[in-house]
Order: structure tokens, then sequence, then C-alpha cells
């Protein structure tokens, strides 16, 4: 059986509650003894790194992808299973979706809602069916789901756009649900 890979979209800080962190951790670790496959920014800083080093401690593989800008801010974790320097940002995110199965979007600023935003769409327009599930470490995630609710009550969007996105509160959820849908 073909390893299923997981992307994670997540801060390249560690936010302001230390239950980001413990996520992120408990994510990682799940992720490998699921033999579930992490496909992140390839960061070796906040949440994206303690992510990487979780899944890497469990054993499991790891698929980091950062853009030469980054790398030449000498950011990026190079002793991933699979280490990809992309030329740009665009192809940055492409290179991770098309690398995987499903998306764990975490705590995160411009970047992780970025990302998310482009899965949301392109799912929105018919491109995937990959499932995006929104990590809401301790209600994080509440003001955005607030406003995708706004967006649809105010015409802006089909009610279908609520249902390409499943809210989970913790790591164990999420990854009870990855379990379930990839065993």
């Amino acid at each position: 059986m073909i390893q299923k890979s997981i992307c994670v979209y997540c801060g390249s800080r560690s936010g302001d509650d230390p239950a980001f962190a413990e996520e992120a951790s408990a994510l990682g670790t799940g992720l490998a003894q699921a033999n579930l496959r992490l496909v992140y920014g390839a960061g070796d800083v906040g949440l994206m790194g303690t992510v990487a080093r979780a899944a890497q401690m469990a054993g499991g593989a790891t698929f980091g992808v950062i853009p030469q800008h980054l790398v030449d801010w000498e950011v990026g974790k190079t002793d991933l299973t699979t280490y990809v320097i992309t030329e740009t940002m665009h192809e940055r995110k492409k290179v991770m979706f098309m690398n995987c199965d499903a998306v764990v979007v975490m705590p995160g600023g411009a970047g992780s809602l970025d990302e998310l935003f482009e899965a949301l769409t392109w799912r929105q327009l018919g491109l995937h069916e990959k499932p995006i599930y929104l990590l809401n470490t301790n209600g994080y995630w509440a003001p955005l789901v607030d406003m995708l609710n706004h967006i649809v009550a105010r015409g802006f969007a089909d009610a279908s756009l609520l249902d390409y996105i499943t809210d989970v509160p913790d790591a164990a959820s999420v990854l009870a649900t990855l379990r379930r849908r990839f065993s």
C-alpha cells in the first residue's frame, strides 16, 4: 500500500499559547505513528519545526518544500526524508499540495491563510476533493469559521463552501479522522 501524505500548514512562529506547540508535537508524532507522511513547508522554526521534529522523533517520513529565498535566510530543516527547494512561493504551494492526500491547517499567520484559501478555492472550483481540516486549538480559528459563515450568509459563496472544511478541536481528533479515512 502506498503511504498517504498529510500536508500541514502552520506558523513559522509558535504563537502566544503553549497549546499550539503541544498540538503540533502531538500531530507530528501521531502522523508518524499512523504511517502518514508529513508534507510541510520545510521550516525549522515555530510550529513548522515542532511538527517536523516530532514526526522525525517518532520515526515518520517527512517531505519538506522550501523556496530558495527562505533557504538563503537559513531557516530550512535540511535533515528531512525529502527536502525540495523551489524557485518561488507559488511553486512551493503547488509541490506541497500535489504531494498530499489531505490538508491540516494549524494555527498560523498570513502564510497559513494563503495556503488554506488556495486549497479551499481549488476545492470550490472542483479541482480536487482532498479533505481540509482546521485544527482549531483553543478556538484559534473561531473568527475564521465565523467569517466563512458570514461570506455564505452574505451571498458571496454557496453553502457548500462550509462542507469543504472540517473544524476539529485538537490533534487527537484530526488523527482519529485521518486514521479512519486512510487505514
